[in-house]
């Protein structure tokens, strides 16, 4: 029996079981990823009961649509081989399919979630679009039909519009990098809306829109962009992530671009609005003048003058009158003093007469040299006349007469009335 070196039993292995499993279709979850910096990913196939190991290799990793994920149940195609300096077996994918459904759709879910966790597609992040654009970009294929359909809206809708057209790949390989080299370029020349679209089509014909690169300049663009991509019911990544989402290229340029023709009826509407309203403004204006104009006349200071001339006149005839009242009142008091007056003057000297007679009476009634002379002297002190009462014990006082002053003194005091 011949004897086989451990190398040479590997390549005779390796040779039997690669022309033995050249082909193979093996279903299993994914465990164990390793992405390796040359691009080969290395993973483990395994089900309830075994595992076993695969590669595929840069050229066909870069094919796949969607990512490899720890759990996930794929179908894998490719040939079974031997690494033979480990003398380890392993299945060589050449594509690897999502089981259950297809790989596209698989990507379009892992993409779309992805996003969404990074906040791609946040209301909050979306920018408004200008109401009356004066120029904007149009993303897409020049040969295409959603061209000459967006084209033909603008012309009906609103002919004041600028647009430039940038032509790119809508589909296949070569698309995605197409369309964002030309969003990249349209984002700088100051647009006022870019948008990006293309007709309907299978999902393999719009996965350009899909791609995780056009869905990132979309989101770091300054312009507004909108997604017009396919139907209505097709609805691609760049929808999410688009400031405004369109079903079809020729309903964007309705949803962006005003219509003339409602422009005209809204100027006419306004026209006639603006005529009412400066009317009534006028009307009020003119009664807010009017009413100045009086409120002016009547407090303006020719009014006041002439107010204040009106009062000095009243208060001037108020004080003639008063001072003529006056002057006929005193007239009238002394042409009544002057009817009394002699009467008054004459009662007044009768009585002023009979007083100096009464008085002159009264004097000689009491002159000593009228009265008897023998039994009465006048008693006086110190020059003054006084009352013989007010004498006092050995108090010295004059009797006088008409012909002789005696000195006398009080020796003795007698109260004639209460000795009787």
């Amino acid at each position: 029996m011949h004897i086989l070196n451990v190398s040479s039993l590997n390549e005779q292995i390796k040779v039997l079981m690669e022309e033995s499993f050249s082909r193979v279709l093996v279903e299993g979850e994914l465990s164990r990823i390793t992405h390796h910096s040359s691009g080969h990913i290395y993973f483990t196939l395994k089900d309830e009961n075994s595992t076993i190991k695969a590669v595929i290799f840069k050229a066909n990793a870069a094919k796949l649509k969607f990512q490899l994920q720890e759990g996930l149940k794929v179908v894998l195609d490719g040939a079974v081989t031997l690494y033979k300096p480990r003398g380890e077996y392993q299945i060589n994918c050449f594509t690897i399919s999502p089981s259950g459904h297809g790989a596209l759709a698989l990507a379009y879910e892992q993409l779309k979630g992805r996003l969404a966790s990074k906040g791609y597609f946040e209301a909050s992040r979306k920018k408004s679009l200008p109401k009356f654009p004066k120029k904007i970009a149009l993303i897409t294929s020049a040969t295409g039909a959603a061209l000459q359909d967006m084209l033909r809206v603008a012309q009906h809708r609103y002919r004041l519009l600028e647009i430039d057209i940038y032509d790119v790949l809508v589909q296949g390989e070569s698309a995605a990098p197409s369309i964002v080299k030309a969003l990249v370029l349209a984002d700088i020349k100051g647009y006022d809306i870019i948008v990006m679209g293309r007709g309907g089509g299978s999902i393999e014909d719009l996965w350009a829109f899909n791609e995780e690169i056009v869905a990132d300049a979309i989101f770091k663009a300054q312009t507004p962009i909108v997604s017009a991509v396919g139907h209505e019911i097709d609805w691609v990544i760049s929808d999410f992530v688009a400031d405004l989402r369109a079903p079809t290229p020729s309903a964007a340029m309705q949803m962006i671009l005003p219509d003339s023709n409602e422009l005209f009826q809204y100027l006419d509407s306004l026209s006639i609005q603006f005529e009412q309203i400066m009317f009534q403004r006028f009307f009020s204006f003119k009664q807010e003048l009017s009413h100045l104009v009086n409120l002016y006349s009547q407090h303006s200071i020719e009014k006041k003058l002439t107010q204040t001339k009106e009062v000095i006149l009243n208060l001037k005839d108020a004080y003639n009158q008063s001072v003529f009242f006056k002057i006929q009142n005193f007239y009238k008091d002394i042409e009544l003093v002057k009817n009394r007056f002699p009467d008054v003057i004459e009662n007044r000297l009768n009585i002023a007469q009979n007083q100096v007679m009464l008085l002159q009476k009264m004097i000689e009634s009491n002159n000593p040299k009228l009265k008897s002379k023998k039994g009465f002297a006048q008693i006086s002190k110190d020059s003054k006349v006084i009352d013989i009462a007010s004498l006092g014990i050995d108090e010295l006082f004059n009797l006088m007469s008409d012909e002789i002053v005696i000195t006398a003194k009080v020796l003795k005091k007698i109260n004639i009335t209460r000795s009787l």
